[in-house]
């Protein structure tokens, strides 16, 4: 009877140990992405005249497309790769278009989870920085803020990521300078850091080689559920590359009035600074409404209305600021409406 039990004890524990095998040489392969697209009409200026926020991407008007990207993944055991793709003007810009593969290539990392609470990352990965990304689909506004046009979209390195505990975490990362995605030639390295905690997190990033100077970014991401239906993003930062730079503040608040429709506003004070003595550095004041839709769980409806106004500004602040006679102005309003599809 005794050798039976011990018998049985073995084949079991022999079980539960081939079992956890398998699971850690378990593979997957995944594959998921977006398509979207947008109409876009002026209404302070001429749609033909060439006039743009002083924002990245969702620049022309009429009818346009936005970008198509396709993410692989691919995980065995401990180990995996992740290939995002993209194709569109939206795409274009976020990867500069000459930049790794004609502007295809979005992110292409590898990376390994040494431990449950440790995870080393190689290669091209979205920033860190912002409050927005890349990927209209994760966005609540179709049209992106200051803050995050003004940024870094991606970095090129090695970053480690680690769990602290259920609320805290850290990241650490060694990259090539601001924006130089695919190799470095100046023998330059940037470094970043990210503290995380109960969805709040600061961030750091300092580059000896940004643009030729000393140049650094703290930013501040985060927001809260203040009730079941309401939401308030928070994000802030200042940046400084040897001496010039900008700073600013958004907040969104987005309350959902049922499963499938929320409402969302963004504000933004946006401003450059600099050293030079009797200048008004430009800034700018930006409010955006935007209705969130939700179709069979993929299909996002966005109509959104937005409204920039410059302020204390000798000069324009990155767009084309004009009215509906073709001349400079210090505000801009457009409507759009966009579709976004993911799978």
């Amino acid at each position: 009877m005794k050798k039976l039990l011990t018998l049985s004890m073995f084949f079991i524990a022999f079980g539960l140990f081939a079992q956890e095998e398998e699971t850690e040489e378990k593979k997957s392969f995944t594959i998921s992405g977006s398509v979207d697209a947008y109409y876009q009409t002026y209404i302070s200026a001429p749609d033909d005249a060439g006039a743009t926020f002083g924002t990245a991407f969702a620049d022309k008007s009429g009818f346009a497309f936005g970008m198509g990207n396709i993410i692989a993944s691919y995980e065995s055991g401990k180990v995996g790769a992740v290939l995002d793709l993209v194709t569109g003007p939206r795409g274009g810009a976020a990867t500069f278009n000459t930049d790794i593969v004609d502007g295809i290539v979005n992110q292409a990392y590898v990376y390994w989870n040494v431990s449950e609470k440790t995870t080393l990352t190689m290669g091209r990965f979205n920033t860190f920085l912002g409050y927005e990304v890349i990927a209209p689909a994760a966005n609540f506004n179709y049209s992106t803020s200051y803050l995050f046009s003004s940024g870094p979209f991606s970095h090129m390195g090695l970053k480690a990521d680690f769990a602290l505990s259920d609320d805290f975490s850290l990241m650490l990362a060694v990259m090539n300078p601001w924006d130089t995605n695919d190799t470095s030639t100046t023998g330059e390295y940037s470094f970043g850091a990210q503290l995380g905690y109960s969805g709040q997190f600061l961030n750091f990033y300092y580059d000896s080689g940004n643009n030729g100077g000393l140049g650094f970014e703290v930013d501040y991401t985060g927001g809260f559920d203040v009730s079941d239906a309401f939401f308030l993003g928070i994000n802030a930062a200042y940046n400084d590359n040897d001496g010039s730079g900008f700073y600013g503040a958004a907040l969104y608040p987005q309350y959902a009035t049922s499963e499938d429709f929320s409402i969302g506003l963004r504000g933004e004070y946006f401003a450059l600074h600099g050293e030079v003595d009797d200048f008004d550095y430009p800034s700018v004041f930006g409010v955006t409404l935007t209705g969130s839709y939700t179709v069979d769980s993929n299909l996002i409806i966005k109509p959104e209305f937005r409204l920039d106004s410059l302020t204390d500004a000798d000069g324009g602040i990155y767009g084309n600021v004009i009215d509906n006679d073709g001349l400079a102005a210090s505000s801009l309003s457009a409507f759009t409406l966009a579709a976004i599809y993911t799978f």
